[in-house]
């Protein structure tokens, strides 16, 4: 039993150990897709403005600037780790409201009980989903809040 219980606390370690790498892959790969999202938005403003208008959002245009900004400067505050919780709170409720102004992602925000496969396959999950790991779990240790907690607070546990 004690072997077993051993090689449990080693397995645990190991994977303690990767969980830094892995908060780092998730804001590395995911603040990119948001920054181009919102770079692809921004620089199609009058697209995205006519799919706003085609959902009937309230002020279609800037909605459309407010949403590719936030997509665009969020996407590389989130990949450098910079304000991480809070910008990943922003795109959380972003994202939010792209499942919640869809009709068809609409639909599919609410089969997240009754059909799973439907809100996972909808479009915003995985940025929705990225958004949240990095709003609960925090930027890990290669981060700019991490390296400024530790310049500014060093008292303070980062």
């Amino acid at each position: 039993m004690s072997t077993i219980v051993q090689a449990y606390v080693a397995f645990i370690r190991l994977l303690n150990r990767l969980q830094c790498p892995l908060l780092l892959a998730i804001r590395l790969y995911w603040g990119f897709q948001f920054a181009q999202d919102g770079w692809g938005k921004l620089t199609h403003l009058s697209r995205v403005t006519e799919f706003f208008t085609s959902l009937n959002l309230p002020a279609p245009h800037a909605t459309a600037a407010l949403v590719a900004t936030v997509e665009f400067a969020g996407g590389i505050l989130f990949l450098c780790g910079i304000a991480s919780r809070l910008v990943s709170l922003v795109l959380f409720i972003n994202m939010t409201m792209a499942y919640l102004s869809v009709p068809d992602d609409r639909t599919n925000f609410f089969h997240i009980l009754t059909n799973p496969s439907d809100f996972y396959n909808a479009t915003p999950y995985t940025y929705w989903f990225a958004a949240l790991l990095i709003l609960i779990l925090g930027p890990g240790r290669v981060a700019m809040d991490t390296w400024l907690a530790r310049r500014f607070a060093p008292d303070r546990q980062a």
